[in-house]
């Protein structure tokens, strides 16, 4: 373990105040400077044998009680800490934190309930170390003290924070998202029915006449699936687009993580299957109703930085194009936002931190709906919100372009 030994400030001024008596005793031959002297030199090398002579050890472990905290979300840590020692002198402890957290780490030991507990404050994304703990004893003058640690650091994983949005004001597929699997529509003469061959058990009802004439034997009806489009969220997370920092948080990517874990929970929870990627196409995460695919999706983006280039959308998108689809991006100019374009989807909604002139414009000739991002994240969602409002199931031959 490491160990650290020093002289208070109040020790090394008795150490001083004692070798001046002993010279001055010397230079004026006045006996009682020396005493003086020795004495303070006495109580300081007791004052060090005081705090090195126990020989202490002990374990910890520690309980968080959540396991992944979201930025300005505060848990509660519990250390258990069993010290072992020829004697337990009183004196202060403190679990050493990195600034990507805050909390009063730190207490009189040995505490009254056998237990230290300190609440903890997530400030920045990341995976961050905590501890050792730190236990410091002085002696009863004050005059020395002794800082050791104790047990291994534990991490604690700080992921973005996740705000309410408001429902997307159009719905997009057959149940406009909130079924995410099926809708079955019998009847003769249904888009979403097509004839297999006919098994024993089956319902005469079920027959498809017109094919069993075409076929020679005979057919029945079978209900498809019909699916509501799975939603995509892309974060341009390009290295250009982004502002460079060193041992900062670019506040403004951390707004577009911020959205971008918000707006897939959001999309998750109106009932959509919900792919994120990063600009280079990189799988995020995907959500398709379980609390593991959240908390995985949250992990990654707790560990996402700017980075590469940013590829095609319609590339990214592939041959099928996605119901809603979000796209998060930085600073953004005209040209480039000409470049973007929303590869069929039914409702597009981009976002940018910081948009150039003539930008947004650009975005919108080609259907996008523009909002810029800054702090207020559930302000900027409603400001890209599609305008038309529909209840409705949206008829697979009806369009569902938004018009501005």
């Amino acid at each position: 373990m490491p160990r650290r030994r020093m002289l208070t400030m109040r020790g090394t001024g008795a150490l001083l105040a004692g070798i001046g008596c002993i010279v001055a005793a010397n230079l004026v031959g006045a006996a009682i400077l020396l005493y003086i002297g020795l004495l303070l030199l006495a109580l300081t090398v007791f004052a060090l044998i005081a705090v090195r002579a126990p020989r202490r050890s002990g374990s910890v472990t520690r309980q968080v009680s959540t396991d992944l905290i979201t930025v300005s979300e505060t848990s509660r840590v519990t250390l258990r800490f069993a010290l072992r020692a020829l004697r337990v002198p009183r004196g202060l402890w403190r679990d050493v934190l990195p600034d990507a957290v805050s909390g009063d780490a730190a207490g009189e030991y040995p505490p009254e309930t056998g237990q230290l507990t300190y609440l903890l404050t997530g400030v920045r994304r990341g995976v961050w170390p905590i501890g050792p703990l730190m236990l410091r004893t002085v002696d009863p003058f004050g005059l020395a003290q002794r800082e050791q640690a104790f047990g291994e650091t534990r991490t604690v994983t700080v992921v973005p924070e996740v705000f309410t949005l408001s429902p997307l004001t159009v719905k997009v597929g057959a149940a406009g998202g909130t079924a995410q699997t099926s809708s079955s529509r019998l009847g003769q003469g249904s888009d979403n029915l097509s004839p297999r061959g006919y098994i024993p058990g089956d319902s005469m009802r079920r027959i498809h006449w017109r094919a069993t004439a075409h076929r020679g034997q005979l057919m029945v009806r079978q209900e498809e699936e019909e699916s509501s489009p799975d939603a995509l969220v892309v974060l341009d997370r390009s290295a250009g687009r982004w502002r460079r920092t060193e041992d900062e948080a670019d506040a403004a990517f951390e707004a577009a993580v911020s959205l971008c874990a918000s707006a897939a929970v959001h999309l998750m929870q109106e009932g959509y299957g919900v792919d994120v990627i990063d600009s280079a196409g990189a799988l995020l995460g995907t959500l398709r109703g379980h609390e593991d695919d959240r908390d995985g999706l949250l992990v990654a983006l707790a560990l996402v930085t700017p980075r590469g280039d940013a590829r095609d959308l319609a590339a990214l998108v592939g041959g099928t194009p996605p119901g809603p689809l979000v796209y998060i991006t930085g600073e953004i100019d005209e040209e480039d936002a000409a470049l973007l374009r929303p590869a069929g989807a039914a409702a597009p909604m981009l976002f940018a931190t910081g948009p150039l002139a003539g930008a947004a414009a650009a975005a919108t000739r080609h259907g996008w709906r523009v909002a810029t991002l800054g702090d207020d994240i559930a302000g900027a969602w409603d400001d890209a919100l599609p305008d038309r409002v529909s209840s409705a199931p949206v008829e697979p031959e009806r369009s569902t372009d938004v018009t501005h």
